[in-house]
């Protein structure tokens, strides 16, 4: 039987380059050795508090020094990591500590209030994080672990539940295989990390992307995170040029709120390594961005049951706008018939189906959900929901979730190509695009947009722009204004609450 722990991203370094830093955070700055020491410490309390190997153990943290400690932690004893969505309500939590079968939830004193309302219906024990908290103060007179406990390869290491765009969220079930080969085919293949790199850590770690991507991976290197609890692009920019840090990974977002605030900054870091994940990105806010910085941002694609790290734009491959590039080392991405559920059938190049992976990244199956699991794994395949091209070159676009394409007329129109317009007119700063049901045409195409700071509000007058850069059937017939869009726990747009907010029929537009 083969053995591997996730781990080991944090205990190799802490082996190879003890007095490197590892993780900054305000004033604080821990070596590798000073933050395996505080993680193996802290397994040795959890382990005291009859933590076992194989136990769920749910961990309710923002981007602070005690999520890598604790995380780490419950990998060290052997556990598994359950990482709970801050943006959850007490009954959703709820849920999570329910369907995983936490025996434990650690929480920080930011997410006690929620947190213990959860554990106190469930049942589940919570320890308190930071400082005064509980576990810290179990951890300070409890001799660290050795090591970490040794696990099958394909053991359970995190359950992430997805945002439960299509009902109940479900646990996705990650091995510690799935994650450190992710780690690493991330750090030494897709991006070139290297050892003397410093990457700001501003997405959410209880996400996948944030977990994998920046944490993960970029201690797999041996280099440095420095986290940011908050995202603020201007506190961003002044972070990223203190502390010298040339890595930057975030959502489209991110990207729109830093390529707005480079104009005001006296000074912007010098960045090697940009990555945009989590949702597509506009071609327009890469440019902008790209200018702005004068740095090149790589696109990738993934989902939670793909560790998440499934397909990216890599310099070694040739890199594309607007695609999400070719597959990570040992992963196929492919095209499939989206009309066939029973079997995967693989289409000819350039045309548009379902996107499908497999691979060392796809995850054992959701947690007690053997039915979902089997609609989802087929063939051998992941199929992931999303709709998509492939060309004679190998690079992958995203067209748009299955879910989201709106039918109007008899005919598809992909939102995100509607959005890819929307966003090159001057007054538009974000735009999502949903349908709406119609009498007549079954759905009407409807754009949420935030202004750009300064413009007007005028719907018409961008109806009639967009009317002239899309077909007939694409423009959209309906404009709504918003300060903000609303976003998910991994900053993606919540079209769900968009098209219930809007479904009233009100209308700003012609």
């Amino acid at each position: 039987m083969a053995t591997l722990s996730l781990a080991a991203v944090l205990a190799e370094p802490a082996r190879r380059h003890p007095d490197r830093t590892a993780l900054v955070e305000g004033e604080l700055r821990l070596t590798f050795k000073e933050l395996w020491r505080e993680a193996r410490a802290q397994g040795a309390a959890l382990a005291e508090q009859g933590v076992r190997p194989g136990d769920r153990v749910a961990l309710m943290a923002p981007n602070v020094t005690e999520f890598p400690k604790a995380y780490y932690a419950i990998l060290a004893a052997g556990a598994v990591v359950v990482p709970v969505h801050l943006l959850l309500s007490a009954e959703e939590v709820e849920h999570v500590l329910r369907d995983s079968g936490a025996s434990l939830l650690l929480c920080h004193p930011a997410q006690a209030p929620t947190g213990g309302a959860a554990a106190g219906a469930t049942g589940v024990r919570m320890l308190e994080l930071g400082a005064e908290g509980e576990l810290e103060t179990l951890a300070r007179t409890t001799e660290p672990l050795a090591s970490y406990v040794t696990r099958a390869a394909d053991d359970p290491a995190v359950i992430f539940y997805t945002s439960g765009t299509t009902g109940v969220p479900k646990g996705a079930v990650l091995s510690h295989f799935n994650l450190v080969m992710n780690a690493t085919v991330n750090a030494f293949d897709a991006h070139d990390v290297r050892p003397d790199d410093i990457a700001l850590g501003a997405l959410p770690l209880f996400h996948a992307f944030g977990q994998t991507v920046s944490m993960n991976s970029i201690w797999r290197a041996g280099a440095t995170l420095v986290l940011l609890p908050r995202f603020d692009a201007a506190r961003a920019i002044e972070l990223m040029v203190a502390e010298g840090a040339n890595t930057f990974h975030g959502v489209p977002t991110m990207y729109v709120g830093l390529a707005a605030a480079a104009a005001a900054a006296s000074e912007l870091p010098k960045l090697r390594l940009c990555v945009s994940g989590g949702a597509s990105l506009p071609v327009a806010v890469l440019e902008r961005f790209e200018e702005a910085f004068g740095a090149p941002v790589y696109e990738g694609y993934g989902l939670s049951e793909t560790s998440p790290a499934a397909s990216v734009n890599q310099p070694g491959l040739g890199t594309r706008a607007g695609t999400v590039g070719h597959p990570v080392w040992g992963v196929d991405v492919e095209i499939a018939r989206a009309d066939i559920d029973d079997r995967v059938e693989l289409l000819p190049v350039g045309e548009l189906g379902e996107v499908v992976v497999r691979g060392h990244n796809v995850f054992s199956g959701y947690l007690g959900r053997p039915e979902a699991t089997a609609e989802a794994l087929v063939d051998g395949w992941f199929r992931t929901g999303d709709l998509g091209t492939k060309d004679a070159e190998g690079f992958t676009t995203i067209v748009d979730r299955k879910k989201d394409v709106i039918i109007r007329g008899g005919f598809n129109v992909y939102p995100r190509e509607v959005e890819e317009v929307l966003m090159r007119h001057p007054d538009v700063a974000q735009a999502a695009v949903i349908g709406l049901a119609h009498p007549v045409h079954g759905e009407e195409i409807c754009a949420v947009v935030v202004p750009a700071p300064d413009a007007g509000e005028d719907a018409d007058a961008i109806i009639a722009w967009s009317k002239e850069h899309l077909g007939r059937h694409k423009y959209p017939r309906r404009l709504e204004f918003t300060d903000r869009l609303p976003l998910g726990p991994s900053m993606k747009v919540l079209k769900r609450e968009l098209r219930a907010h809007y479904a009233d029929g009100s209308s700003n537009g012609a």
